[in-house]
């Protein structure tokens, strides 16, 4: 009897199409850029020296809108040699986020919805000469966070996955690595960080099978623009997010207490994915305990209110507010049927404070 023979490279390839999520990857030339295009931005280099270990939320001051364009202003009137106005509204301290709503100071609540002073000194003006290009105590130091991957798609997924934080100064990346084997995608945000939030500029995504050619999406912020991957030009409103950028956006608006977290509580922001633009909505279901290599840990669940169209992947997210509000979890899914698992696999890893270590240049490596 014949000793069955091992499927051939070319059978394990045709395989590898169909596990990143069915239709995706079937789909992978529609507003998909060919191997020749631009590469992907190289990756920030930094140094991960520590691990973090589980704590009680930290207390945060949140500067509300106005005040920090007054500041801005006394900054810009200085620089000139004018006295600086006494400022009429000081910084309230924000309590743990997971506190119920009504104990939230007044400040913080007005801050989440007072529009942005239009007087404001922009980019390039005294203000922004006098500015520390240290984004501030409210960003994660830079974190690296390793998680098991588990996921169906006609049969059960195995892999890994990464989520890289990173910053230097004002600016960002955030990669997301995932690994099937035969095939891995990256999606990576950069940009800069803002009063407002995460502000990007360009959003990417690249998918390796074995044996093909790397395949690469764009998605470029053009100022009130954006162009998608499909080459469309279109208007984006102020505060849009990409697929990676969310995530970390997510963590800052609870981190400085901008967006309380408690149940039935709405977190709007406008989606920029690849292919088309959402008015997105994730709604906090409540808290939830996961177990994790780091023991037990309380998490927020949050979970998008709508469906995306046309095969677009929806993120569900966990948030530990012990782990500066990171993402312990996240459950992405293309269907009912389809779907990968990210579960936290070990303590996540931080770099020091860009100040204090020398050793982390302001470079960009491969």
């Amino acid at each position: 009897m014949k000793a069955a023979r091992p499927p051939g490279l070319l059978v394990l390839a045709v395989l590898g199409l169909h596990l990143l999520l069915g239709h995706e990857v079937q789909r992978i030339h529609d507003g998909w850029l060919d191997d020749a295009s631009p590469p992907m931005p190289p990756r920030m280099q930094v140094a991960f020296v520590q691990e973090m270990v589980v704590q009680a939320p930290p207390l945060r001051v949140v500067t509300p809108p106005a005040a920090a364009a007054a500041a801005r202003r006394a900054a810009a009137k200085q620089a000139s040699g004018a006295p600086a106005p006494a400022a009429s509204e000081p910084a309230q301290p924000a309590p743990d986020a997971s506190a119920p709503a009504d104990s939230l100071p007044a400040a913080i609540a007005e801050a989440a919805s007072a529009p942005a002073d239009s007087s404001a000194p922009r980019a390039g003006t005294a203000a922004s000469a006098v500015a520390s290009d240290e984004p501030g105590p409210e960003w994660p130091l830079s974190t690296r966070l390793s998680y098991l991957l588990t996921g169906h798609y006609r049969g059960p997924l195995n892999g890994s996955a990464q989520v890289e934080w990173l910053r230097q100064g004002r600016d960002y990346q955030v990669h997301l690595d995932v690994d099937l084997g035969l095939i891995s995608r990256r999606m990576s945000s950069q940009g800069r960080l803002t009063p407002e939030g995460i502000a990007p500029q360009r959003y990417d995504e690249e998918t390796k099978l074995v044996l093909m050619d790397p395949r690469r999406a764009r998605v470029l912020f053009l100022g009130a623009d954006v162009q998608l991957a499909h080459g469309a030009r279109e208007p984006v409103p102020p505060g849009a997010q990409d697929s990676a950028s969310q995530f970390v956006q997510l963590t800052w608006l609870f981190l400085t207490g901008r967006e309380p977290l408690l149940a039935g509580h709405a977190v709007r922001f406008p989606l920029v994915l690849p292919r088309r633009q959402y008015a997105w909505q994730y709604d906090v279901v409540g808290e939830e305990t996961l177990d994790t290599p780091m023991g037990p840990i309380a998490t927020w669940h949050l979970k998008p209110a709508r469906t995306a169209a046309g095969g677009d992947l929806l993120a569900e997210v966990w948030l530990a507010p012990s782990l500066q509000y990171l993402p312990v979890r996240i459950l992405i899914r293309q269907d009912a049927e389809t779907h990968i698992d990210l579960v936290l696999k070990r303590a996540p890893l931080q770099a020091a404070p860009e100040s204090a270590d020398p050793r982390i240049p302001r470079r960009l490596s491969q």
